[in-house]
């Protein structure tokens, strides 16, 4: 369990394409989405919270602070990100912060780690997973420092865009491999946007325990 790093579960988005809602609190095997990603997740951070807006008592059973947006409207992850670096800033002794959105119940189990090896290979830089061909860009390690650059980005240019801010830092991609279930493959950074995605994810995750 790492103790230099506070993990950030990004859990603020609108969920449009699902009807509204919170996409992490739909029901997932025995209990919701944000069960299983804290279940694959929390056992990597000592220090954890969650990133949303609105009432934070829907979230009371977590047991987790919940951070609603320190930029006023809705202005996505980045924001999400942003609250969480300037609240490990502020009330924790961690130099960094792991974002994993609150929305992929499959994440990798050593996510924090390779990351954070990553990083430490290139001081200052953001570690960013990468997978199928794709960059994850909510899916990455910040180091605290970047805060007021981050502010400066999403504030003063209004630039709501997180793969914009990575590629303007320092930064470096690091490869998670694609999982297997029932033979066939599974992106670990598979996310819930639509009905039929929740229907897959049940699936797999009965395949996985099964």
């Amino acid at each position: 369990m790492n103790r230099d790093i506070a993990g950030i579960i990004l859990a603020g988005g609108q969920s449009r394409r699902m009807g509204g809602g919170d996409k992490s609190l739909l029901p997932l095997g025995e209990g919701c989405v944000l069960d299983q990603v804290l279940s694959r997740f929390g056992p990597q951070l000592e220090t954890l919270a969650l990133s949303a807006n609105g009432d934070p008592a829907r979230f009371a059973r977590f047991g987790l602070p919940v951070l609603a947006d320190t930029v006023e409207g809705f202005a996505g992850p980045l924001a999400g990100i942003l609250t969480g670096l300037e609240w490990a800033a502020a009330c924790t002794p961690c130099k960094a912060v792991v974002t994993a959105a609150g929305d992929t119940p499959f994440l990798p189990l050593d996510l924090v780690d390779r990351l954070a090896a990553a990083a430490g290979e290139r001081p200052g830089s953001i570690a960013v997973a990468f997978s199928a061909g794709r960059r994850h860009p909510t899916f990455a390690l910040w180091p605290v420092g970047c805060r007021e650059g981050l502010r400066h980005f999403l504030v003063d240019e209004a630039n709501k865009r997180v793969s914009s801010f990575i590629e303007r830092q320092g930064h470096v991609e690091v490869e998670f491999p694609v999982l297997q279930s029932a033979g066939q493959p599974v992106d670990p950074f598979f996310n819930i946007n639509v009905p039929e995605d929740l229907a897959q994810a049940a699936r797999l995750l009965q395949s996985m325990t099964s």
